[in-house]
């Protein structure tokens, strides 16, 4: 398999974490966001929404991390990524739902480029939306996870799955701006804590990629 990733993609930090997890060997190829090379023809041949992650498979390429992260599940059952009650896995899917489909996509770099260039905003602003975002989704998702008795060591029970690999690179993002103060959200914090204890989740931490800047 070849992955298309850049190291600062949170979508792209999920699926590494995931073939890690599943102890998988995959091909790197780094996509450099910031210079654009996502809107190069040679990628947009491959995605043509130009996103990461991308996977090439022996016979087809898959987009978007978490239909991505399924087919992995599903292709190399172990250790299962979701739990086998149909109920807890409707839970584990909200639960990365939330990271996933609330919180991210109006956070990610293109989103916040267009607030600076296209609309005009200034840093400041673009750093009060970006926390107002996170702040939203993680107090709902703080109240989910703290209230529930099927919250472990992980976000559900104690070995990690789906939740767990959505939540990570969220919470890695959220200390971009130090402003943000995650202190009302502590089993959120601490099951990121206990993610980065594993080796798989530690791998897959973007200061540990050859690609990565400063």
């Amino acid at each position: 398999m070849k992955l298309y990733g850049y190291f600062r993609s949170s979508a792209a930090f999920r699926v590494r974490i995931a073939l890690n997890l599943k102890k998988l060997d995959y091909e790197s190829a780094f996509i450099h966001l910031r210079r654009g090379d996502q809107r190069q023809p040679g990628f947009l041949g491959v995605n043509p929404l130009g996103l990461v992650p991308a996977i090439e498979t022996d016979d087809t390429v898959l987009t978007q991390s978490l239909p991505i992260i399924e087919y992995l599940d599903e292709t190399y059952p172990s250790p299962p990524l979701l739990p086998p009650d149909a109920k807890d896995r409707a839970r584990v899917r909200a639960l990365a739902a939330i990271v996933a489909c609330d919180i991210h996509p109006i956070n990610n770099l293109r989103v916040l480029r267009y607030l600076l260039r296209r609309l005009g905003h200034d840093e400041a602003a673009v750093e009060t939306w970006y926390n107002h975002w996170i702040a939203e989704g993680f107090t709902a998702l703080e109240q989910l996870l703290a209230g529930d008795n099927r919250t472990g060591r992980f976000c559900h029970g104690n070995t990690p799955g789906l939740a767990d690999i959505v939540l990570v690179p969220q919470v890695f993002n959220a200390h971009r701006y130090q402003s943000l103060d995650l202190a009302p959200y502590p089993t959120i914090v601490r099951i990121y804590r206990t993610c980065l204890e594993l080796a798989p989740f530690a791998a897959a931490h973007p200061d540990r990629q050859p690609d990565r800047e400063p």
